[in-house]
């Protein structure tokens, strides 16, 4: 995996610009913060429901014997901008606890609602599993 960074560019922070991979493709569908086992919101707490997301992404990754550190890009779909920004230390702190220090491509998009009605964020994940330590 190579992450791109054009000659003269600002390193940005908490992401990269873009990121080169060779292997299997996993897409991960939109995924919400709520329990998986129940369809229920555990909290309404906006950095509690991206914690909730991201396990969600993580869970479903190793369905597909992929980690975080295989994530290639992540686009984030939240409601409310100014919530976004308010918590943005918390939500790097959350994001490191599940996702570790790798940072993919990323894009975040406001969007009005969410099909879910107690949805803050949804997020779509997709990653590439690479198979150059001789296991595959």
């Amino acid at each position: 995996m190579k992450v791109l960074l054009p000659s003269g560019w600002a390193k940005p922070k908490g992401y990269a610009n873009g990121i080169a991979a060779q292997g299997t493709i996993v897409a991960v569908g939109g995924q919400i913060g709520w329990n998986p086992a129940t369809s229920a919101f555990e909290t309404d707490d906006f950095v509690g429901q991206v914690r909730q997301t991201l396990q969600n992404i993580v869970a479903v990754l190793a369905e597909a014997g992929a980690g975080p550190e295989d994530v290639v890009r992540l686009t984030w779909f939240i409601t409310d901008r100014e919530e976004y920004l308010a918590q943005a230390k918390d939500l790097g702190e959350v994001y490191r606890a599940v996702m570790g220090s790798h940072y993919p491509a990323m894009a975040v998009v406001v969007v009005k609602e969410l099909l879910e009605t107690h949805a803050k964020v949804e997020i779509e994940a997709t990653a590439v599993l690479r198979r150059d330590s001789g296991s595959g």
